[in-house]
């Protein structure tokens, strides 16, 4: 058993999840770092601990419920409960409307919108136990503002976190439980950066015209909202999903 604070963070072996993983570390936390990629997670883990900060990995599909209940107890059993969680895992696959199938549409949901509900089921009683904690959830600015086209059933699913963000909050708040989320404008990452997926590199720069702030934003300042959600700074704070875009939201016209 440990008192340092320790988090889990699902899909932390690139993007928004790497860096998060990272902050936590150098604020002291030991940090769970799982992904379904295992080199990419290990390497996460690794560089946490070279800065001399306490993490480990677990390879981790959020769309298994036996695998997310396992690791979730596994840890639990050897270091006691979780102080905070981050339900981060996600895809975001273009798929114009015509050829969204039912298996499509059902994979994003079951990652992106399923996975995080699973992440917050699962270390919610043992948080209950300690006395409290908090759970982040990654949601977009696709999910609370913009549509997207061809990405119809991300729309939705991120549209679906925010609800979800409300019901825990309600459900875990006599727990001292708090539950929020982050919406994420463009933020340098490869999803971001596919141009198979998404808008590319070129699209990058096209979208940083229509940001007020100028540029896009970059993984590190998603780490640092979430790390702030997980805090005691934000202890009056539930059921809220915070905009993170640059002012890209406020100020295109």
């Amino acid at each position: 058993m440990s008192d340092t604070q320790m988090v889990i963070i699902t899909g932390a072996g690139i993007g928004i999840g790497e860096a998060t993983a990272k902050a936590f570390g150098r604020a002291g936390w030991h940090v769970v770092v799982t992904d379904i990629l295992e080199d990419e997670g290990r390497a996460t883990a690794h560089d946490v601990v070279a800065a001399g900060g306490s993490a480990e990995f677990h390879p981790l599909d959020v769309t298994s419920t036996s695998a997310v209940d396992h690791v979730v107890k596994q840890v639990e059993d050897a270091r006691g409960p979780f102080s905070a969680a981050i339900a981060n895992a996600g895809i975001a696959h273009k798929v114009p409307l015509a050829e969204l199938t039912d298996e499509k549409w059902a994979q994003t949901l079951d990652i992106d919108l399923t996975g995080e509900f699973r992440l917050a089921r699962a270390v919610a009683p043992g948080m209950a136990k300690g006395g409290g904690g908090a759970i982040a959830c990654v949601s977009s600015v696709m999910g609370t503002t913009y549509g997207w086209y061809d990405h119809v059933q991300y729309n939705a699913a991120k549209s679906g976190v925010v609800g979800l963000v409300r019901g825990l909050a309600c459900d875990l708040a006599a727990d001292q439980i708090r539950v929020n989320a982050l919406a994420p404008g463009f933020i340098r990452t490869a999803q971001a950066l596919s141009t198979v997926h998404s808008v590319g590199p070129e699209g990058l720069e096209k979208a940083a015209e229509y940001i007020p702030m100028g540029r896009i934003g970059e993984p590190e300042e998603m780490a640092d909202v979430l790390l702030f959600l997980c805090s005691d700074a934000s202890r009056y704070m539930t059921g809220q999903t915070i905009i993170v875009d640059g002012g890209l939201t406020v100020g295109r016209y």
